[in-house]
């Protein structure tokens, strides 16, 4: 067979999964938007009276909602026991619908209670008792439609299971605005860039299959560029403006406005002044180096003692770019990998600031919160052997874990505990009972006895001392109470095979990751049997072939406009780190699919990159 017969076959089984990808993507759009309720049709339009009491309307500028519409609205929300109603317009344009449709599953979403809140970006109704526990005021509107993204995804969180979607006829919008798409697109915390690369990408792919494919990549070609008619046309509700026009013209549409974007520089972040600020600080500490934040290196293994560590991995951090290196070694006797040298406390509160909170907070939330059968899949393992009644998540961040496991202990109190501020933002969300900040050693006296079960979800790892986190976790526990943990498995043999790019490494954080059966004899030193102990089931599904080509992307372009950059931000660099993330689509893409076989793989053989272990603390 010629290489141009080999080529031409190639490209006829891409346009083949171009069409199967499209197809599905079609009929989920279409099995979505049935989903989503209609409201009743309202009267004339008009400015609307004062909402019904106990609700709060919030629109973006230039949208108007008659009186029957909030009305409808608010009678859809009690009877649905809902507190956070998205009212999205029928009148909305097609490629707005198709976008929403993508992001959104009214049915999931409904009962997901970590997924995150997204929405038309037009208008709110929202319950008194969420209006105020999300600290809204009333007397400041949202100045774009881009502000109602983002609250949107504020109030899912305050509403986790009482946040709904309704198609309102009797909504009246403005046409979009598409200098405003990229900025739109981040509110929803969507990458502008990457999207764009990854529309242009498509585009190309299309025809590229027209030429060397011609069959299956007219049928490709066709059901693209049909999709919004296919989608929108017959359907109950939506009506969108110019649907006729907007289909017949949509491949020019989305390669313009993917350029547009491309060559839009990106927006000043709502808070220029506080980047000024955050840069100026960043920039003072940098000036004494980075050597300071480190420990001198230790020539034994904090775990076992033994001598003689040997190197394991060295690397940059390609996490968030910040500068420094970090070295991870093995010891040779019992297989405990830890950072030595080690970060000083200054220099761990350097290296996660802006990561978890702050700049990197959003990103953060977005990756937690798509993690929800992960924690469901936590919180189960108990099943067989307790029933859980106080349950204190230990490293807890935002307590994603606590807000998902409510789903299947609905009558656990839940506590959580962090060294972060955003555990006390978890309280006020209803997420967990009581919120504890602080390091769990510090706390343990005081939480003695108190809780029948404890967690540790990949935490143990980023600690300094795990023995004193694991002798705090025995005052704690009541006797007879069970300690549930998770970890990064050092000996994945994904580790190997990516080396740096391997993302468990997580350097700078991880601190320590130790083999399971090391963990296991130090519980069992501390009078704990082990119960049960998970390594296939515990795989996370996108931390090796995604995780490394993200991060290979990172390390080859940092982004030059982070505040600890130590290098200008020019054109040129901007335009680099833009072409790098471009050139990772087609890569990114690749690593979906091998994730996808590895996933399977490690839940095949039981052997994954991470394992989970469930102890009982013993009577006496």
């Amino acid at each position: 067979m010629t290489r141009a017969h080999r080529s031409g076959r190639r490209t006829r089984w891409v346009a083949a999964a171009a069409v199967t990808a499209l197809g599905a993507g079609t009929v989920r759009a279409r099995r979505r938007l049935a989903a989503l309720p209609v409201l009743a049709p309202a009267g004339p339009y008009g400015a609307p009276r004062p909402p019904l009491p106990g609700w709060h309307l919030i629109t973006a500028p230039g949208v108007a909602a008659d009186e029957a519409t909030v009305r409808a609205a608010a009678g859809h929300a009690v009877r649905e026991g809902l507190e956070v109603v998205d009212l999205v317009p029928a009148r909305l344009d097609a490629e707005s619908t198709l976008g929403l449709l993508r992001l959104l599953d009214p049915v999931a979403h409904r009962t997901d209670r970590c997924a995150p809140g997204q929405g038309a970006g037009h208008a709110l109704l929202v319950s008194d008792d969420v209006h105020r526990r999300a600290g809204l005021d009333s007397a400041v509107p949202p100045g774009s439609t881009a502000d109602l993204l983002r609250l949107v995804r504020t109030l899912k969180e305050y509403a986790p299971d009482a946040t709904g979607w309704a198609i309102a006829p009797g909504l009246t919008v403005p046409p979009p605005d598409p200098a405003r798409h990229a900025e739109e697109l981040r509110a929803r915390g969507l990458p502008p860039g990457l999207l764009s690369a990854a529309r242009l990408a498509g585009l190309a792919l299309l025809v590229k299959c027209l030429v060397s494919a011609p069959r299956w990549g007219a049928a490709a070609t066709a059901l693209y560029w049909l999709q919004p008619a296919v989608v929108l046309g017959p359907a109950r509700g939506p009506r969108p403006v110019g649907l006729a026009r907007d289909t017949a013209a949509r491949p020019l549409r989305a390669l313009s406005g993917a350029l547009r974007t491309l060559a839009t520089p990106a927006a000043d972040p709502p808070d220029a002044a506080g980047d000024t600020t955050r840069r100026a600080a960043y920039t003072a500490e940098l000036a004494a180096g980075t050597d300071r934040f480190f420990e001198p290196r230790r020539p034994d293994c904090p775990w076992c003692s033994a001598p003689e560590p040997a190197v394991r991995l060295r690397t940059p951090d390609l996490l968030q770019g910040k500068p420094g290196r970090f070295t991870l070694e093995e010891c040779r006797h019992c297989g405990h990998i830890f950072q030595n040298p080690r970060l000083t406390r200054d220099g761990l509160d350097f290296y996660y600031r802006d990561f978890y909170e702050g700049l990197g907070g959003d990103g953060a939330a977005l990756v937690l919160g798509r993690m929800s059968d992960t924690y469901r899949a936590r919180a189960e393992m108990l099943r067989p052997f307790t029933t859980p009644r106080a349950w204190l998540d230990v490293g807890t961040a935002a307590a994603h874990f606590c807000n998902a496991a409510r789903t299947v202990w609905p009558d656990t109190r839940f506590d959580g505990l962090d060294m972060g501020e955003g555990v006390h933002e978890a309280a006020r969300r209803g997420w967990i009972d009581t919120a504890y900040q602080g390091q769990f050693p510090d706390l343990a006296g005081r939480l003695a006895g108190r809780y029948d079960t404890v967690s540790m979800h990949h935490y143990l790892e980023h600690t300094r001392d795990p023995f004193a986190e694991l002798d705090a976790a025995v005052k704690v526990l009541a006797p007879g109470g069970h300690l549930l943990i998770e970890l990064p498995d050092p000996r994945s043999r994904a580790g190997r095979l990516l080396g740096r790019y391997w993302l468990p490494w997580f350097q700078p954080q991880h601190q320590h990751l130790m083999p399971s059966g090391n963990l296991e004899q130090a519980l069992t030193a501390r009078g704990f049997t082990i119960l049960a102990v998970q390594h296939g089931a515990a795989h996370q599904s996108n931390g090796d072939f995604l995780g490394a080509v993200a991060l290979a992307a990172n390390g080859l372009a940092p982004d030059p406009d982070a505040p600890w950059s130590t290098v200008p931000a020019t054109p040129a660099r901007r335009a680099a780190r833009s072409a790098v993330q471009a050139m990772a689509v087609p890569c990114y893409a690749a690593a979906l699919a091998l994730d996808a076989l590895r996933t399977v793989a490690a839940r095949a053989t039981d052997g994954g990159n991470a394992y989970r272990l469930l102890a009982r603390k013993e009577l006496g």
